[in-house]
């Protein structure tokens, strides 16, 4: 009986080491794989600046701030960004 004891004792320490050993591989593995899609996603395009206007035209003010407003609301400006635009565009 020791020998059978010694035996099923060896199988489970080397399943048990070999188990462990593949969890660190795969998760070494994931983590460079993060790593490789995070550096190959390109980062965000800065928002282009809206056309320049004309003083005396109000209309194409308000063409301008509907157009903000939109990119906005798509997601494409953030708050900061709509503010300065805007500040821009009107001037002050």
């Amino acid at each position: 009986m020791p020998g059978l004891i010694r035996g099923v004792a060896r199988t489970a320490a080397v399943a048990g080491t070999a188990t462990a050993v593949s969890n660190r591989v795969s998760r070494r593995q994931q983590c460079r794989w993060a790593q490789q899609q995070a550096a190959e996603q390109p980062d965000a395009a800065p928002a282009p600046p809206p056309p320049t206007q004309s003083a005396d035209d109000p209309n194409s003010t308000i063409a301008q701030l509907k157009e903000l407003g939109e990119l906005k609301a798509q997601g494409v400006l953030t708050d900061a960004e709509f503010e300065e635009q805007k500040s821009r565009i009107l001037g002050s």
